[in-house]
């Protein structure tokens, strides 16, 4: 029986995609900057070859070349949020990879406060936000955004509603000033339904 090769396996056997691969490498070593990261966005273009170029290393293991991929990515969700949506499930499941970097979780959790997620991956989705909500450890720009894309899942699955709202009154005491705002937002918002 033949084993299904991954996604990067077989784009280790593609030179074209290796040469799309250099060339980023190159980029994001030469210089991290919002200039760099927009040359990048513009070079993707719609082009869903070289996304998946930057894609690979972003979910790599190269913790310099991951954080600094991770901003690209949002901004290539922004202008091109069509190019993601076959990303979708492989950053869901990223997420729970150990000792991802806060930068990688930011950026992902940006790009889902933006699109739209298929519901078959609401509740993982769900499940990781309300552990990176929950958690103290966490910084407080992810558990602002897990607040986000929390209220958002809400909208589609009302039962976990009740869950949110029990953790975020919960939180609010001794959060800071960022969560409290966002937390007052959401609170807000989970109200009108």
């Amino acid at each position: 029986m033949k084993m299904k090769t991954t996604r990067n396996e077989q784009s280790n056997h593609d030179p074209v995609m290796n040469t799309y691969k250099t060339f980023l490498t190159d980029l994001l070593e030469a210089e991290h900057s919002k200039a760099q990261t927009l040359r990048i966005v513009e070079w993707i273009g719609g082009d869903a070859e070289r996304l998946a170029a930057l894609m690979e290393i972003f979910m790599g293991d190269e913790y310099r070349l991951t954080q600094r991929s991770a901003w690209a990515v949002q901004y290539v969700c922004k202008k091109y949020p069509y190019l993601l949506a076959p990303w979708q499930q492989e950053m869901i499941v990223y997420l729970r990879k150990p000792g991802i970097h806060d930068a990688v979780k930011r950026n992902i959790l940006s790009v889902f406060e933006k699109t739209s997620v298929p519901a078959e991956w609401h509740g993982e989705l769900a499940d990781i936000c309300f552990g990176f909500l929950a958690s103290p450890n966490e910084a407080v720009a992810i558990r602002c955004l897990s607040m986000s894309v929390l209220a958002d899942i809400c909208e589609e699955i009302p039962e976990l509603t009740p869950e949110l709202r029990l953790l975020l009154e919960t939180h609010y005491e001794h959060g800071t000033a960022a969560l409290k705002s966002r937390t007052r937002s959401v609170l807000t918002r989970l109200a009108k339904r």
